[in-house]
Formats: C-alpha cells, structure tokens, sequence
C-alpha cells in the first residue's frame, strides 16, 4: 500500500477504542498496593521520595497485568528490581558531565534487545529506562540516590505481596487459554461440515502451551480438571480433520459425507460444552439433542463410514469421551496429581542464562531485534540531547515518548506514536487544568496520582491512545508535588512529546525494519519445520514400538504449529507496511511467495492427515516409512535454504525414494492403514511439486511424470 494509506491506517489502528475494561478487581488491587506504598513513604521521606517510589509501584503493578502466565509476583518483583537498579545508575551518571547520555543510550540498546525474550520483557525494560529519564531529575546525592532506587524496588515488592495475600482469579488465565482451544475445535469442526480442507486457527493451541508450563508451586496447586486436556485437543484436531478430507475420510458426496457432517456436528457441541466446563469450572453438560460421546456406535449410521472415515470417527469419539471423563466432577479426585515434567517452567533465576543467550543470537545485522535496539537506543539518546541543546527544562519528556512508542515493526510503532501523542496532550491538558484551577495540596495530589494509576489499569484493554492519556494525568499529578509553574510545565510536556513521538517516528520511516522483506524467511522457517514434523510421522509409522515416537511427533507439530503462527503475523503485519519488495530474496515474488506459502500449507494439513492414522505401540512397523522420512527431513531443510538464497527448489531425489517406497507398500497385502499411509504420502509429494513450481526462478526442462500405481 502507499505510504497514505499505511500512515492512515496504523493512525486509525491507534485510535481506535475497544471499550472493554480490564479486570475491575485487579485494577484495584494493583492500585491499592501504589497507595500502601505512596502515602507512607510521603508522610515519612516527604514528596521527593514519594514520587520514586509511585513509580516503582506503577510500573510493577503494570507488569503483573502483561500477557504471561508467571506468577504474577514474581513479575512485579523482576519489574521492582529492574526499576532499582536503572534508577540508581541514572542517579550516579547524571552527576558526571557526559556520563548520562552514554548510560541512555546503553540501556536503551539493552531494552531494545529485551524484545527477543518476549513482548513482556520489551515493554517491562522500555519502562524501566522512562523511569530512569523522569526520577533523576531529583537532584540528590548519592547516598540519596541508592535509597530512591530501594523505594523503587520496594514498590515492585508491595505490589507482589499483594498479588500473593490478594489472590484474584489465579487460574483465569490457564482456564481460558484451555477453554480457547476447545471452543476453536467446536468452530474447526462446523468449518469441515462446509469446507473439508478448512485450517484451524494455530494461536490457541500455542498460548495454551505457554499457560501449561507451570512451576512447581502450580502444578501442586493446579485444578485436577486442568490436567490432560490439552493433549487431548491436540489429538482431536487431526481426528476431526481426517474424517472430512475427502482424500482420506469420507467421500466427497453421497450417504457416507452426510454421515461425517452429522458427525462433525455433533462433535462441535460436545466440544463447545467441554469449553464452557472448562471455563466455569463447572459440571460438563452435554447437550441432549446430540448422538452423545458414541459418534460412530452400531446403528447409527457408522456402516455408512468406511476405511480411514470409520477409524477417524471412532478415534474422534474416544478422545472426546476421554475429555468428558476428565471434567466428570466425580472421578475429578481421581486424577493422578502431576504435570507434563517436559512443559515444568523453570524459577526466573535458571531463566536467566537462557534469555541472555536468546539475546546474545541477535547480535548480527540481519536481525530486526538488533535493529530495532539500534534504532531505540539513537532515537532515544537523541531525543534527551535535543530537548537538552533547546534549554527546555522538563525535555525528558521527548526521550521517554520515544521509548514508549518504539517497537520492532511498522505498524505498531506507527500506531503507538499517534495514540501517544494524542493520550499524551489530553491527559497533560486536562490533568494540568486541573492543578491550575482547585490547587490541591500534596495529600489530593497523591491521591489523584493513585485514582489515575487505577484508571490506566482498568483502561490497558481499552486502548493505548485512552490508556496514555491516564498514565499521563498520573505523571501530571506526581510530579506536581515538585514545585514549578504548571502552565509552563503542561506546554513543554506537550511540546517535548510531539518532539519525542516525531523523532521516533521519523526515524523508523528513515531506517525501517520491514517485515515484508522478511516474509521468505519465515516460509523458509515454516517449510524446514513442516518437513521435520512431515519426518516423524512418517518415522513413528516406521517404529511405532520406538516408544519416543508420539512424543517426537507432538514436539515436531509445536515446532511448525509456532513457525505457521510467526509467519501469519508476519504476513499481517506486513500487510500494513508502504513496501512491496522482498529485499533479501528478489528472485522471489510476491505471487510466488503466496503460492508457496499454499503449498506449504498443503504439506502441513497432508501431514496432520497422517497424523490422525498413527499406528499403536502395538502395532507392526511400516516398511521403508523411516527411510523416507529421513529422505523428506533432509529433502525439506534443502528447500529452505534454496527459498532463502533465491535458488530452485528440486526434489527429484525425493520424487524417486516416494516412487520405490509406494511400489513396495504396493506389493503388500492390502491393509486399510496402508491404503491411507500411500494416500497421505501422495498428498505430501503433491504439496511438494507444488512448492517446487511455486519457487521456480527459471525454466525447467520438461520432465516426464510417473502414472501413479492403482495397486
């Protein structure tokens, strides 16, 4: 899209407001923890240290409300920490001529590159360094400094030892993820009814991953009805998937497509009950017009389901009545008290080593984390310098908008500068307005402080353009416990903001990270791990006794499910970036992109076909399905690092070890689980021959095709 229409639609995306509150009760408690922390520390230390210690207790309790399924606790007391340790080192800089600026310009190159361990770090460390830009302002000395930045991390301290004495809805969180995906399951299967190659959502089954990592303390204290349910949704999708491809389930019209959609029917309300149970926490009520858990019992339609249809069916209703058990409120007690040990969170310390080294891999000059990181640390240095060289008194105010607005791509940066500049003036304006007019003293100044925070609390779901416009009322008003003239300090907070916002925005439209032309690069992510998880399907036919061969499987399906659901954002935001241009690869077009994007798609669903057919542990093995897995594995991760350097994709020699194996799986005695497995495989060098032409950046000599077998 031209650069109007980008500019016009991240503006209207930052906007916009969605009216939806955040948890009133949480709100309040992360509030009220601000207050036991603010108006003592007034009564006793007085304003100055007041306002160290409200931002301490702000911003920690802004962490806890982030999308993580931590503790909440422990993320208001990392948030404390870090917000000490920044505002000590601001302090001990600011009195060195020229030490401030080096420091600035550090530690937002740091926070920048916080963004490679999550989205709650990044916006954690981007507070952290505003932090730092407003409570040095506060001439003090050093021994004054250490015991601002304690009030810091106390703040974050109160507010984690009310998350833990006021405990709010503690597993809200696991259960809606938990729910979300049952819920998409119940969609998924009314979407096959109409169309039998319909994909399902993947961000779901990803968050409900993250929420199934537990730390010890929470698998103790876990709901019985949160244990198992998970894998079994993730068993359900290739069962419900299987039964309406008419390649490898049901026909694709006549008696026995009729059945599957009662079928699937009926399957998506048992699927919704299970959400609803699942969220409530209540008894599963199954509804009573629907032919139960026995989808596929004697008479009832299942001799009109035949071959790979009437086993996805059975399996369907197995799982589904494996689900139903473990809501039964009766046998709730029954469940064995454990968790997933290879999904057990670690405690933040062991975390630690980890993040460092996932920060560490984006030192080079290919990643956009680490351009993002350039750019965030030399808008915000120049910035301070700016606002600095103009005499302004209050311009850290254009550094800390810069911080604030900047992230690692187009469409959000571009948005958040224009919600913050507009939050920004209204909530200045008005808050300022009313300092000028009521003159409240220092006790109301506080407390207006606290209602604000409340209110940027409630409005984090709302919106960020309403949302900064209470955050800055809340800094109105604690830093109107300093003296100075409040009309002057509302037009130079206004005016450094639009400084701020303008530099960051200017200079993300200068140096960009487009994510467009990183679009072959997640294809090529996506295709590598498509074949691994193509790879262990075929390798868990071939040794289905290997007893490891379900869990390879399930690993290899979160792997390509999480690199499906990186390239989709992407894509998306992509769609809104001024660029339509794939700068590393340019032999790649976008046509072709997007028909290799499909055909990669195709691989990933022919797979999850198979999937559905796994063979028991019991089970004889499949002769040659190993060999060729190993063959597709290594054929695939070939492709990728063709996409990525504009090459040709050929998978000849694959062509060839699919054509022996499907001439030995022909020789065999016929077995419908054989019958599905060469079906599958077609499909699989199907996807393939369709990546191969999709990615072609020149002719090929004509080459002659084999006449499939009808053995």
């Amino acid at each position: 899209m031209s650069w109007f229409t980008a500019l016009r639609e991240t503006a209207k995306a930052g906007l916009t407001v969605d009216f939806s509150l955040t948890n009133p009760r949480r709100s309040l408690r992360a509030a009220v923890a601000a207050a036991l922390v603010i108006f003592p520390t007034m009564a006793i230390y007085g304003p100055a240290h007041a306002a160290s210690a409200a931002m301490g207790a702000f911003i920690a309790g802004v962490a806890t409300f982030q999308r993580s399924f931590r503790p909440r606790a422990s993320l208001a007391l990392v948030a404390g920490a870090g917000l000490g340790v920044s505002t000590f080192l601001g302090y001990l800089a600011v009195g060195i001529p020229g030490a401030f600026p080096v420091l600035l310009a550090l530690w937002a190159f740091g926070a920048g590159l916080t963004w490679a361990i999550s989205p709650t770090a990044g916006v954690v460390s981007a507070n952290t360094l505003s932090v730092m830009l407003v409570v040095v302002q506060l001439p003090v000395s050093v021994s004054a400094a250490l015991g601002h930045a304690l009030l810091c991390s106390i703040g974050g301290g109160v507010q984690a030892l009310v998350v833990t004495v006021w405990p709010i809805d503690s597993w809200r969180a696991q259960r809606d993820a938990l729910a979300d995906i049952y819920a998409g399951l119940g969609d998924y299967a009314r979407s096959l009814r109409h169309d039998p190659v319909a994909h399902v959502d993947p961000e779901p089954f990803i968050v409900a991953r993250q929420a199934a990592r537990l730390t010890a303390r929470q698998a103790r204290r876990r709901p019985a009805e949160l244990r198992g349910l998970r894998t079994v949704a993730e068993r359900i999708r290739p069962a419900l998937a299987a039964l309406a491809d008419p390649r490898v389930g049901a026909a694709e019209e006549g008696p026995e497509r009729d059945r599957a959609r009662e079928v699937l029917a009926a399957a998506a309300e048992v699927l919704d009950a299970l959400a609803r149970a699942i969220r409530t926490g209540e008894a599963v009520r199954l509804p009573k017009d629907t032919p139960g858990l026995a989808l596929a019992r004697p008479g009832t339609g299942e001799d009109l389901l035949r071959g790979g249809a009437r086993r996805s069916a059975r399996r369907l209703s197995t799982l589904l009545g494996r689900a139903a058990d473990r809501l039964d409120r009766q046998d709730r007690t029954a469940l064995p008290a454990r968790t997933d040990t290879g999904l057990r969170r670690p405690p933040l310390v062991k975390v630690a080593p980890a993040a460092l080294a996932t920060v560490g891999r984006q030192l080079h000059q290919h990643s956009a984390i680490f351009h993002h990181a350039v750019r965030m640390s030399a808008v915000v240095t120049s910035a301070y310098l700016a606002a600095r060289l103009l005499g302004i008194e209050h311009g850290y105010w254009a550094p800390m908008a810069s911080a604030m607005v900047m992230r690692p791509d187009f469409a959000q940066t571009f948005s958040r500068g224009v919600a913050r500049i507009a939050g920004t003036v209204a909530g200045v304006l008005v808050s300022t307005a009313i300092v000028q007019v009521f003159q409240p003293n220092d006790w109301v100044l506080a407390a207006l402080a606290v209602f604000s925070m409340g209110m940027s609390y409630m409005m984090l779901s709302t919106g960020y353009a309403l949302l900064t416009a209470a955050i800055s009322s809340y800094v109105v008003f604690l830093l109107g416990l300093q003296p100075g003239e409040p009309v002057q300090l509302a037009f130079d907070r206004v005016a450094m903001t639009l400084l701020g916002g303008a530099v960051a925005l200017g200079a993300y439209a200068l140096f960009p990270t487009w994510q467009t032309a990183r679009l072959p690069e997640r294809l090529a992510e996506w295709l590598a791990a498509a074949g691994r998880y193509a790879a262990a399907v075929f390798t868990a036919y071939g040794e289905p006794a290997g007893g490891h061969a379900e869990g390879d499987v399930r690993a290899a399906l979160l792997d390509v499910r999480e690199a499906r659901a990186e390239m989709l954002a992407a894509l998306d935001r992509a769609e809104l970036e001024p660029v339509h241009h794939f700068a590393r690869t340019p032999e790649l077009s976008r046509k072709q992109f997007d028909r290799a994007r499909s055909a990669v798609g195709m691989l990933d669903r022919s797979t999850v076909l198979l999937e559905a057919h796994l063979p028991a542990e019991d089970a004889p093995p499949l002769p040659g399905a190993g060999a060729f897995g190993e063959e597709l594995r290594d054929a695939t991760a070939i492709a990728a690092a063709a996409i990525l350097l504009g090459q040709n994709v050929d998978f000849s020699q694959l062509r060839e070890a699919h054509r022996s194996w499907d001439y030995l799986l022909a020789s065999l005695p016929r077995d419908e689980g054989i019958d599905v497995t060469r079906a599958g495989a077609r499909l699989v060098m199907q996807a393939l021959t369709e990546l191969e032409k999709a990615v072609r950046t020149r002719p090929q000599p004509a080459r002659e095709e084999p006449v499939p077998s009808t053995a």
